[in-house]
């Protein structure tokens, strides 16, 4: 049997990555993380697609990622992945890194920058977090184990959350509505939920969360279909299972978010 690291639990791929994650999870409201070390040099090709979450990949292998999307390539050694960060793929060598997941909640909290500023885009993660983000970087590298390295992201992010601002209750409540009725939702509804105005709840919901409510939606929806996409499901049933109009509804979505066909998204 292999043996691992104490406190954590691996899952080593056949693809030659190394997976592990914290055992219960992390002790933060609203965060999910996992480390990630390419242990034979297989090299990383991703497509990014959209997810309702902020995805924080912290950095500490011996070189960075490229980030290449609509504006060109870009070397990172950290980034920020907004909700719906437009098409995109993220390459790289040697990688190794832990992987922070923030529901909107939790990036409206210890992100320390508007929501709105990350919409449709991938970030540099030093232009968010700034000198303590490279210290950071500088202490994962250091680190012996990812019991450590666990220990100090969610160490860096406690220190965040303890001054951290909080998202107004109707604006996660409206949030919360959205991902409990898998997209389908009537923002003229949810609106009367808060006891809001539409105006109201578009101005305070865009501030805080980083999308409008419409949007929003559209992205939870998205994200339904995309896994069942990517399980083998056939696009018309999937269409219909998460509240598509049609087909041609669906690829539309998906052509909006993922810059690519149902098929291309299924294929991976």
């Amino acid at each position: 049997m292999r043996s691992h690291e104490a406190g954590t639990v691996p899952a080593d791929h056949d693809d030659g990555w190394e997976v592990v994650r914290p055992p219960g999870g992390t002790p933060l409201d609203g965060v999910r993380m996992a480390g990630f070390r390419d242990r034979v040099a297989a090299g990383l090709d991703l497509r990014v697609l959209p997810q309702p979450a902020v995805t924080v990949v912290l950095g500490f292998g011996d070189g960075p990622v490229t980030v290449e999307n609509t504006t060109g390539h870009r070397a990172m050694r950290g980034l920020v992945a907004a909700l719906s960060p437009g098409p995109a793929r993220v390459r790289g060598e040697r990688v190794a890194c832990v992987e922070a997941r923030l529901s909107p909640r939790a990036a409206y909290a210890l992100l320390g920058v508007p929501p709105r500023e990350l919409d449709g885009s991938i970030t540099d993660l030093e232009s968010v977090w700034g000198r303590h983000g490279r210290r950071l970087h500088e202490r994962l590298a250091a680190a012996a184990s990812w019991r450590e390295r666990f220990a100090l992201a969610e160490g860096f992010l406690a220190r965040r959350a303890a001054a951290a601002p909080s998202m107004s209750p109707e604006v996660a409540a409206a949030w919360d509505t959205i991902v409990a009725r898998r997209g389908r939702v009537r923002i003229g509804d949810l609106a009367a939920s808060c006891g809001w105005s539409r105006k109201r709840l578009w101005s305070r919901f865009g501030a805080q969360i980083g999308l409008t409510p419409k949007r929003a939606a559209m992205l939870v929806r998205f994200d339904h279909a995309a896994r069942a996409l990517r399980a083998g499901g056939n696009p018309s049933d999937v269409a219909l299972a998460c509240g598509y109009v049609d087909q041609s509804h669906l690829h539309r979505d998906v052509r909006a978010l993922a810059g690519c066909t149902p098929g291309s998204l299924a294929a991976g």
